[in-house]
């Protein structure tokens, strides 16, 4: 994937409300809840608002997964705590095919996949469909096929070690991104 397809897939992108509006009723009222149950605490916020290098970010979702219905909430949150350097975008799946089959995860269309990019769009990774603390609370209730309906919550600890992976990633790329040689020279930093 080269820079200038990610930035026409990014300004492509919705942001998360009018992504929102995409779905019926029940599939936005699912997001939401999720969204307004989400935190981060104060330490997270701290680190996320200490972002000096901008992270462009394309999120595909589909917003009748229920996977999607409980992480993307928090992924939003944590874009929210630092807007000015995390600037994310929503992008539908299936209206997006040609990007989701570039970023498959095990030969699949797996949702959500995040996409992550330097601030001229260079990629620098993508990650999903479910962090770590997500499956093992899903391999703890039961292996096989199911799926969690749209709408279930995620118990209050499971959130937290869900938002927690998922802030991991971010600052994992904000690191990658501010230790950067080609990024250093170019801000002299």
């Amino acid at each position: 994937m080269d820079a200038a397809y990610l930035k026409a897939k990014h300004e492509a992108g919705k942001r998360f409300t009018d992504f929102l509006a995409l779905g019926t009723v029940d599939q936005r009222g699912n997001w939401q809840r999720a969204y307004d149950q989400a935190r981060l605490s104060e330490a997270q916020r701290a680190l996320v608002g200490s972002f000096t290098r901008k992270i462009n970010v394309i999120a595909l979702a589909g917003i009748w997964c229920g996977d999607c219905a409980q992480q993307c909430p928090l992924i939003q949150r944590v874009a929210d705590a630092n807007p000015d350097r995390v600037d994310l975008r929503w992008l539908d799946r299936d209206a997006h095919s040609d990007l989701q089959d570039r970023v498959m995860i095990n030969g699949g269309r797996r949702v959500p996949v995040i996409v992550f990019c330097a601030e001229d769009y260079e990629p620098v990774c993508w990650y999903g469909d479910r962090t770590l603390s997500r499956y093992r609370a899903l391999a703890a209730k039961q292996l096989g096929p199911s799926c969690p309906l749209p709408g279930a919550a995620l118990d209050r600890d499971e959130a937290a070690a869900v938002v927690q992976d998922w802030l991991n990633e971010f600052e994992r790329v904000h690191l990658l991104l501010r230790l950067s040689t080609r990024l250093r020279q170019k801000y002299g930093d």
